[in-house]
């Protein structure tokens, strides 16, 4: 049976909280998004998330140290409090350009004086607006959203790189995956549509198929509960692979079709989202649900279906289209079930 939800969807993450609904007839996806940048990520409470995220924190340290060297000039786009800029500058970077429109940079200028950090500076500007004389060895940037797309990596980043980075500069980090996979839900955390609900207790719920609601957001979950997946239906594979040495916004697909041959049986309760960067093989950041090791303050998606139950030996063709990645309601799933 072919699954489809024909609604579409907008965000929420936790990471983006209170960016949930579509932006005015005058004003783009981008806009909104940098204006919602502007105030949330000035909020203490968000740099606590992500400063005490261990994982993120020591992937980045890693990274820096592997691949900053002694000498570089070093753009930080949105340093936030400015650690990842201080990490740059005590590998012995020669000058950090460390940048971000938010007023949380009043925060990292008193913080680099309170740490002895000299060597950068610090520009109130969207990186957009931001220029230079002479191009940079590295750009360096953390504009990772829950489902990759939505901190608007690609646009800022590739904006740098083709104005500001050296040829042959290194863009830190630069690879990461999408991912896009069936999955089922432990039993204790499976809530189903309204009209699934056939015997509550010999109440049938199931007319009220006919009235489906037109909001995006019923239609998506979002989550870092890692009790909350009980496996994928496949194995799992990247649906995107994106390089942001090469990649430009006209270059991402818009329609992804894909097929997973079912290993772990069971009801499939829809697609989880989430994304790995890759600095090396050995040095990855994951927000998968079921990997114990994921960055904890990353959000996963999971893009609900109607419940269908799928067996070893199926094969699930999933297609996933959208008008931008980075406006989530613009976002089409199916998933159809092929029995073996």
């Amino acid at each position: 049976m072919k699954k489809h939800i024909p609604f579409n969807q907008w965000a929420d993450s936790p990471r983006l909280e209170g960016w949930s609904y579509p932006p005015s007839n005058n004003e783009t996806t981008a806009e909104k998004y940098r204006k919602f940048n502007e105030q949330y990520f000035a909020d203490l409470h968000a740099q606590e998330r992500m400063l005490a995220d261990e994982r993120r924190m020591a992937f980045y340290h890693e990274a820096i140290n592997r691949y900053i060297k002694p000498g570089d000039r070093v753009i930080d786009l949105g340093t936030g409090t400015g650690i990842l800029a201080a990490f740059a500058s005590r590998r012995g970077a020669e000058r950090v350009y460390a940048v971000d429109h938010s007023s949380i940079i009043e925060h990292a200028r008193e913080l680099a004086a309170e740490n002895g950090i000299e060597n950068v500076d610090f520009a109130d500007v969207h990186s957009t607006k931001f220029h230079l004389d002479d191009p940079v060895d590295v750009i360096l940037h953390e504009q990772i959203g829950d489902f990759l797309f939505d901190e608007a990596m690609v646009p800022n980043v590739c904006d740098l790189r083709d104005r500001l980075l050296k040829p042959g500069g290194l863009i830190l980090p630069s690879r990461f995956e999408l991912f896009c996979e069936p999955m089922t839900l432990h039993d204790e955390q499976r809530i189903p549509y309204i009209w699934e609900l056939n015997d509550v207790h010999g109440f049938d719920f199931s007319s009220m198929g006919r009235s489906r609601p037109q909001d995006p957001e019923y239609y998506r979950l979002v989550s870092c509960d890692l009790g909350m997946v009980k496996h994928f239906s496949g194995e799992p594979a990247p649906i995107v692979n994106v390089d942001l040495h090469t990649v430009t916004e006209s270059s991402l697909p818009l329609s992804v079709t894909f097929t997973r041959k079912v290993k772990n049986p069971g009801l499939i309760d829809g697609l989880v989202v989430y994304m790995k960067a890759k600095v090396d093989d050995d040095l990855v950041l994951s927000s998968s649900p079921l990997d114990p090791n994921r960055a904890s303050h990353w959000g996963f998606r999971i893009l609900r279906l109607d419940q269908s139950r799928a067996e070893i030996g199926d094969e699930l063709e999933v297609t996933l289209s959208v008008n931008d990645w980075a406006d989530t309601d613009s976002w089409m799933w199916t998933c159809e079930n092929y029995r073996a």
